[in-house]
């Protein structure tokens, strides 16, 4: 049977002493207005809160942005640049003409003469500057000088080993050399004037050195030519011996000035005197 609606009763109201239907309940309702706030709550089990994700910051992205932003203004601000740059109106440079210098009135001072500019002498004829040959004396026609000139395979092939020496020459850029040679009696000189280009090292300096360390011996007598620095004479007491030739005694000298090597090599039946070796440097130098 049908009730009545009660009068002052909403519609949709369910009598008293009967349940609501679950689809029909209200959240609000169910909850009593007392409710105790979410901090009373019962905490999580152990379990549980190692269970809940947690959120991590992004490391670097920050960093990125502020040097993308350092490149692009930097790439801004020499756009920039350029752009007003370019519509300037280019700068005038100063003309490349400079003030005229004024010269001293008079005449130019002469060249040097040969006495005081060495290089005037040494870069002439060579052979101007060698010894003359003594009165009596005759030219040696055994000399490999040709019209008083030795070229580079001459003056090697003056060595004891022309292979090992030539290429030597060639590094200490060896430039000509100028010689004389005469007899006389039983006695003979040759002179030799070595020049050196010298544009890399003191060539001249070096091949007298070496001179010096292979003249030297114990069967000698050694003594310092006047007005050089280094420049040497050797007399040897010991003969050298060869089959039908007289015993010969020789004598070396070398020593050096500016580019050029001073060779003197003496040879004689009988044993060479210091005053006679060393005269000869002496006057040999003095011409330099």
């Amino acid at each position: 049977m049908e009730q009545p609606e009660r009068p002052g009763e909403p519609e949709g109201m369910a009598p008293p002493g009967t349940a609501p239907a679950p689809e029909t309940a209200s959240p609000e309702a169910a909850e009593p207005e007392s409710a105790a706030p979410e901090a009373a709550a019962p905490a999580a089990t152990a379990p549980e809160a190692a269970a809940a994700p947690v959120r991590t910051r992004r490391r670097g992205r920050t960093t990125l942005l502020i040097a993308g932003a350092a490149v692009l203004g930097l790439v801004a601000g020499t756009c920039t640049g350029y752009l007003v740059q370019a519509d300037r109106e280019p700068t005038k440079l100063p003309p490349l003409s400079q003030p005229k210098l004024k010269q001293s009135k008079g005449e130019a001072p002469e060249p040097l003469s040969a006495a005081r500019d060495r290089r005037v002498r040494t870069d002439g004829d060579l052979r101007k500057l060698l010894l003359k040959k003594p009165r009596g004396a005759k030219e040696a026609d055994w000399s490999s000088a040709d019209d008083g000139w030795m070229d580079l395979a001459s003056y090697a092939e003056t060595f004891s080993d022309p292979k090992d020496i030539f290429p030597e020459l060639v590094g200490n850029e060896f430039r000509r050399a100028a010689v004389v040679a005469w007899e006389q009696g039983q006695t003979a000189v040759e002179i030799r004037l070595v020049q050196y280009r010298q544009e890399e090292s003191m060539a001249a300096a070096e091949e007298a050195r070496g001179a010096h360390y292979w003249a030297d011996d114990e069967d000698n007598h050694s003594w310092p030519i006047p007005g050089t620095e280094d420049g040497m004479a050797y007399a040897y007491t010991r003969p050298e011996t060869k089959p039908g030739y007289l015993p010969q005694y020789e004598a070396k000298a070398f020593a050096w000035r500016g580019d050029i090597v001073m060779e003197i090599f003496v040879s004689s039946t009988k044993t060479v005197g210091k005053k006679t070796l060393l005269g000869l440097a002496k006057r040999q130098m003095e011409r330099l």
